[in-house]
């Protein structure tokens, strides 16, 4: 089971913050270090000192790191014109020295996108973005030397030169697609994913998920082996009850419901609650890290529970 770090800069944090988390991830041997894609804070959350982009974000972790790996959990398609987004991979990838992975969604969030003045289309609309993405990202990458990449989707049509675009890694960086396993959902992720994402759900919800991916895979003659399974959701660890209410109060949270929703207990209750996913299939656990101050939070699951997954 690999477990990663996983933060929302949306409700606040400069790069300098991220930066010192992800280098304690990748000291602690974190598997990787992924952040949302949000321009907009949630809930009660000021978005203070600073809001992020994630791209530049990965940029400047590609150079500002050395082995672990870089993501997002997950970009909404509306955000990025789907022809140029192969460049920005590709150019990322390389400077990380093929560390980068990239997570793909349609988007939901649209309050963000009426501030800041992006089209939001309906849910077919960008579902349709976000099968034209992953079309041209697969096609770019696996076109052959020498020749040109064309092609017409729903919402854009492309002429591609594929050899200035390859990433550093081969055949070409994972792809990570999320979601409750809904028909398109499933069917993309069952084409062009490389891990499949359940996240902020229990157990039993993942599994159906996981289910639902799976008869995707088979249906088009894939081996659903071959999609990696995963979930995210928060983490809350503390070797005592005083740690772990000083650690949800910093977040904002309620112990009791932290216990039911998230990963939050002791690094024993932690572990428990790891196993059950890993029942229903999960082979990867993103904990979500909302204060990024408390580094001794990752040290501790580091050093209590990772040993033991």
């Amino acid at each position: 089971m690999d477990l990663r770090i996983f933060t929302e800069p949306q409700q606040g944090a400069s790069y300098e913050q991220l930066l010192v988390v992800a280098r304690t991830a990748e000291e602690c041997s974190f598997n990787a270090f992924f952040r949302s894609d949000h321009y907009l804070a949630m809930g009660q959350a000021t978005g203070l000192p600073a809001y992020t982009d994630a791209w530049t974000t990965l940029a400047g972790l590609a150079r500002d790191t050395t082995k672990i790996r870089l993501g997002t959990l997950v970009s909404p398609v509306t955000f990025r014109p789907v022809g140029s987004f192969p460049v920005v991979v590709s150019q990322v990838d390389h400077m990380s020295g093929g560390r980068l992975e990239v997570g793909l969604g349609a988007g939901w969030y649209e309050e963000e996108h009426r501030d800041y003045g992006l089209a939001f289309p309906d849910t077919k609309a960008r579902y349709d973005l976000l099968e034209d993405q992953l079309r041209i990202l697969h096609g770019a990458w696996g076109a052959p030397a020498g020749t040109v990449f064309e092609f017409a989707g729903h919402t854009c049509s492309v002429r591609l030169d594929p050899g200035p675009l390859q990433p550093a890694q081969h055949p070409h960086p994972p792809i990570i697609m999320g979601g409750g396993g809904g028909p398109r959902n499933s069917s993309l992720a069952a084409a062009y994913a490389d891990e499949f994402n359940a996240p902020f759900v229990g157990p039993d919800q993942a599994g159906k998920a996981y289910e639902a991916v799976g008869r995707a895979c088979q249906r088009q003659g894939r081996d659903p082996a071959t999609l990696l399974r995963s979930t995210a959701n928060v983490v809350c660890c503390g070797r005592s009850e005083a740690d772990l209410a000083r650690r949800a109060q910093a977040i904002g949270r309620e112990l009791p419901e932290l216990r039911e929703n998230g990963f939050a207990g002791s690094p024993a209750d932690v572990l428990d609650k790891i196993g059950a996913y890993a029942a229903k299939g999960a082979q990867r656990i993103y904990l979500q890290v909302l204060d990024l101050a408390d580094l001794e939070h990752i040290r501790l699951i580091a050093e209590e529970v990772m040993p033991h997954v």
